[in-house]
């Protein structure tokens, strides 16, 4: 890659950023510890900043484990955040910890999802998500968000679909706004297509509002808890949350305990979404 090129992408990439943030170039000066000159000149390709400085620039703009990667790549330097596949010995105790994890939240649902909602690896409890799912729905790489709202999948069973599906979408949306893919707006209007039109009424309870499942055995009442890597140093860990689903109530937890007390009792054998971690 040559300077020209280099500092020309670095240049459009972080005044693409900085718009995206809606941040001056004093804005994103003082928060990077350096000049509105200084970013000044990087914008316009009549400065090529050092790695030091790119690093700083991206954290200020508060970019992701990848995004950074690629504002590095941009300015023509390596990453500096590795990407390791969940396979590799390196991350055993991490997909260890991830499983017992799992274990721990049973009977109730959990999954461990990437990026969009593609399920990596999920607990028995969520067979009350798949119940009477079409086949093409779990074949993986299955996407739980998918398989929630299509009219194939969850979606007839769940009594607040549009104003709870509409809590998941606009949670996408938001994360489309912070960091734009072309892909994911795709995805935005496929699931949004799925909703019925509901307006927001004076009940509205916006993101609190719990999932209200029908299942074989009574409805459900569902919240939700979201845990991620916090520290993670590595673009796939970085990636990566737990979803757990807890009762809302006493009948939802008595429900999903009967539940797992009758798969225990008919020795039934779970078989996951898509390939397990371990």
């Amino acid at each position: 890659m040559s300077s020209t090129t280099e500092q020309a992408g670095i240049g459009v990439e972080l005044k693409r950023w900085r718009r995206i943030r809606r941040l001056s170039q004093l804005d994103l000066a003082a928060l990077a510890d350096t000049t509105q000159r200084h970013v000044s000149f990087i914008e316009s390709g009549r400065s090529r900043p050092g790695r030091p400085i790119v690093i700083r620039l991206s954290e200020a703009l508060g970019l992701s484990l990848r995004e950074r990667n690629d504002l590095l790549t941009a300015a023509g330097y390596l990453p500096a955040f590795t990407e390791s596949s969940l396979d590799e010995e390196a991350l055993r105790p991490v997909r260890t910890a991830l499983d017992e994890i799992l274990r721990g939240h049973l009977p109730y649902p959990a999954l461990v999802l990437a990026p969009y909602g593609r399920v990596v690896t999920a607990n028995e409890a969520v067979e009350v998500f798949t119940e009477g799912a079409a086949p093409e729905l779990l074949t993986p790489p299955v996407n739980l968000l998918r398989l929630m709202l299509h009219p194939d999948g969850m979606a007839r069973r769940v009594g607040n679909l549009g104003e709870w599906g509409r809590h998941v979408v606009e949670n996408l949306r938001a994360r489309a706004r912070r960091s734009p893919d072309p892909g994911l707006d795709g995805f935005v209007a496929e699931l949004a297509a799925y909703l019925p039109r509901v307006p927001a009424g004076p009940g509205h309870l916006g993101f609190s509002v719990p999932l209200r499942l029908a299942s074989a055995d009574g409805e459900l009442r569902l919240i939700t808890l979201l845990t991620s890597f916090a520290t993670a140093t590595d673009v796939t860990l970085a990636e990566l949350h737990l979803e757990a689903f807890l009762p809302a109530d006493e009948e939802t937890a008595e429900r999903l305990r009967l539940r797992a007390a009758r798969r225990r009792s008919e020795g039934a054998v779970w078989r996951p979404l898509p390939e397990r971690l371990s």
